[in-house]
């Protein structure tokens, strides 16, 4: 079988006098070694995109972390400075590709903001600057120019039984590097939990029923994807799913 493609989300960042639409080099160095997808950029023009077209020319999707938020207009929250930096044109490409790989059953993997934008795609909000409400811990990174060190494996997570990523971790507590200020709110509709931290935050989340592998992550597998095992397992998962989807686009297969 030809390596199967991936469509990755991107962000819009302004540098060197040129607009750019762009990736960190982790998520795809993820999918090409740990999942053994290749991918390929989206840029993120919304409505401009023919999404139709890019599913039926891709076998998975893949919605990457990012410094951005989701914009608040799209879950009712407070679209004040604080609250940022946004990317609407990400936002505007995101989420319609999100609500359409589900419903075409591509397999996705969404992480970081990724997990954010599939909750607010589905319906649901986000809490922000989690770190300022009682009884919640700080989920953010520690200050420092090592990126080691701020994406460090930190944090336990409970993987709840019975999920899907029961299957791929078995139920109870893994290690791993959630590094956020903001959290899944109200849980979108057809999401399940599929992992909280010890203050209850939301850690992952499936789809119910999708037909192919419906994932999101808040930690961050794709940074030690080369080293961990629990990292890598998740991008394996994926990585299966997406040759299955590849092999057998109708999901006739998936579904026996």
């Amino acid at each position: 079988m030809r390596q199967p493609l991936i469509a990755v989300s991107t962000d819009v960042r302004q540098f060197e006098n040129y607009t750019w639409h762009a990736a960190p080099q982790q998520y795809l160095e993820a999918a090409l070694s740990a999942a053994g997808v290749m991918p390929l950029l989206v840029p993120s023009f919304g409505d401009r995109l023919d999404l139709d077209e890019l599913l039926s020319s891709v076998h998975g999707v893949m919605v990457t972390g990012s410094k951005s938020n989701v914009h608040p207009s799209l879950y009712g929250g407070d679209a004040s400075e604080a609250n940022g930096p946004y990317d609407e044109a990400r936002d505007a490409t995101t989420l319609p590709l999100i609500r359409l790989a589900i419903e075409r059953g591509v397999p996705l993997l969404a992480i970081c903001r990724g997990i954010q934008e599939l909750n607010v795609a589905l319906g649901g909000t986000l809490a922000t600057e989690i770190q300022d409400q009682d009884g919640m811990l700080d989920h953010r990174a520690p200050a420092s120019d090592n990126q080691d060190e701020r994406f460090a494996i930190r944090q336990p997570v409970s993987i709840k039984p019975g999920t899907c990523l029961a299957g791929v971790f078995g139920a109870g507590e893994i290690m791993v590097n959630s590094v956020h200020r903001q959290a899944v709110g109200r849980l979108g509709e057809r999401l399940q939990v599929e992992a909280v931290a010890e203050d209850g935050t939301v850690e992952a989340v499936s789809v119910v029923g999708a037909r192919a592998f419906a994932v999101g992550v808040q930690w961050h597998p794709e940074y030690w994807a080369r080293s961990d095992d629990n990292s890598a397992r998740i991008f394996r998962a994926f990585g299966d799913a997406v040759r299955l989807h590849a092999a057998d686009p109708s999901g006739r297969l998936a579904a026996e």
